[in-house]
């Protein structure tokens, strides 16, 4: 799988990249197709069904606290959003083993959505929030020498 990630992160990063707008609504959606498959994971599997809440709430609850502008009016910059973005596919990446579905066929539906979010990240320019917003004052990282 890793290698299949790295091979989509390749070819994605040659793609034309896409807004902090459209990455804003991409990943609202992919919010929503984990909770979607929550819901309808949740007769038959039950395990299955409570990794793609988690997902989906982990995805929904940074996409909700990330500053897309970059006008600092939420707690966490879009550049530092693509970092978690990072994580949170590592994370989705691992569900089919954390709730212990390997061999079931819904795990395959969350290497699908890593791959999805991993392709989205590659065409995401991160630091356009920041050439675009009003950021005059140095970031706190800056003020640390990092």
């Amino acid at each position: 799988m890793a290698l299949m990630q790295k091979g989509v992160a390749l070819a994605a990063g040659r793609l034309p990249k896409i807004s902090p707008r459209v990455h804003s609504a991409l990943d609202y959606a992919v919010a929503g197709s984990f909770l979607l498959a929550g819901a309808l994971f949740w007769k038959r599997n039950r395990r299955a069904a409570m990794g793609a809440v988690l997902c989906g709430g982990a995805t929904a609850a940074v996409s909700l606290l990330t500053d897309y502008t970059g006008l600092r009016r939420k707690p966490i910059p879009y550049a530092m959003h693509g970092q978690i973005d990072t994580g949170l596919v590592a994370m989705t990446a691992a569900m089919p083993r954390l709730v212990n579905i390997e061999s079931q066929r819904e795990a395959k539906f969350f290497s699908r959505e890593a791959l999805a979010k991993t392709a989205i990240i590659a065409m995401t320019d991160f630091d356009a929030a920041h050439r675009r917003g009003r950021l005059d004052e140095p970031e706190q990282d800056e003020h640390l020498g990092i």
